[in-house]
């Protein structure tokens, strides 16, 4: 699934083996998406963020792919702002991060609320009910959730992104255990400004021992250890976003085409390709 740049109101539903577009989905009257989906453990439903705008609800569509993408249904995301929303592995538990900032299109991306963001993570049960809801500390009530990511054993990785003055920001990364508070990792030291208060995108590595973040307006990416949160790495690649599984470690993009493999011995650059990679990299298993 590709979406259009938020606030966007269109998707488009490819065929990673030909490039076919198989499905146009069109946001519907008063919804724009955020730019996230994910599918359900059947492939039978797309799961989509959705800003219901007049309201400022976060919402979550369904749409049936055994029907072309027809719209079936929608549920409420237990938040504003939803940004990614994910799916446990070998469940149709759904897990959204509510990023708590309101925008509305006739703004395009102005944040209407700042002052008065409640972030959050939300789980959404099988039935359609939130089944754990669970917001940032009053005092980070700024630092709005935005990616995520979901290990095997149902761990789940939140990439922040900090609403105030950078120099102020909080740890960019939280870990989450269903049954257990959000618990935040990362170092607010002296070169914790260098990431700018902005973490791009969030995956684990292919054993599952490491979590990765990456900070685009900073140039780095973070790798901490899932079991006591320790900074292990920290690489430098200007514009870096994209991270997915590679083996034992990632897989990154950026800006300047770059595609490279980051292990225990740093940033290897694979390829380059004369284009932008944007935002995030997504790994496809073939059935």
């Amino acid at each position: 699934m590709a979406f259009a740049r938020r606030p966007g109101l269109f998707a488009l539903a490819i065929d990673c083996r030909t490039g076919q577009v198989k499905a146009r989905l069109q946001a519907p009257d008063r919804r724009h998406f955020y730019g996230h989906g994910c599918f359900s453990s059947d492939g039978s439903v797309l799961y989509t963020t959705e800003n219901a705008f007049e309201s400022g609800e976060g919402q979550i569509g369904l749409w049936s792919t055994d029907e072309g993408y027809r719209r079936i249904g929608e549920l409420p995301s237990g938040g504003i702002g939803p940004h990614e929303v994910v799916r446990l592995p070998g469940k149709d538990t759904l897990v959204v991060a509510n990023g708590g900032i309101r925008t509305h299109p006739a703004n395009g991306r102005e944040k209407l609320n700042l002052a008065a963001m409640r972030p959050n993570l939300a789980y959404i049960a099988e039935d359609g009910s939130i089944s754990d809801l669970h917001e940032m500390d009053p005092e980070m009530h700024r630092n709005s959730l935005r990616h995520l990511a979901a290990g095997a054993d149902g761990l789940v990785a939140c990439a922040t992104q900090w609403q105030g003055d950078p120099f102020d920001a909080p740890p960019l990364l939280a870990l989450h255990r269903r049954g257990s508070p959000l618990r935040m990792v990362g170092s607010t030291g002296p070169g914790h400004a260098r990431l700018q208060a902005y973490a791009g995108s969030v995956a684990f590595s292919g054993r599952g021992d490491r979590v990765g973040f990456t900070a685009p307006r900073g140039g780095r990416a973070q790798v901490y250890s899932v079991e006591d949160g320790r900074l292990l790495q920290e690489i430098h690649r200007p514009d870096i976003c994209g991270i997915a599984p590679l083996r034992h470690g990632f897989m990154a993009t950026d800006g300047i085409g770059g595609v490279s493999a980051v292990g225990a011995d740093g940033l290897q650059t694979l390829t380059r390709a004369n284009r932008a990679w944007d935002n995030h990299l997504v790994s496809i298993e073939h059935g």
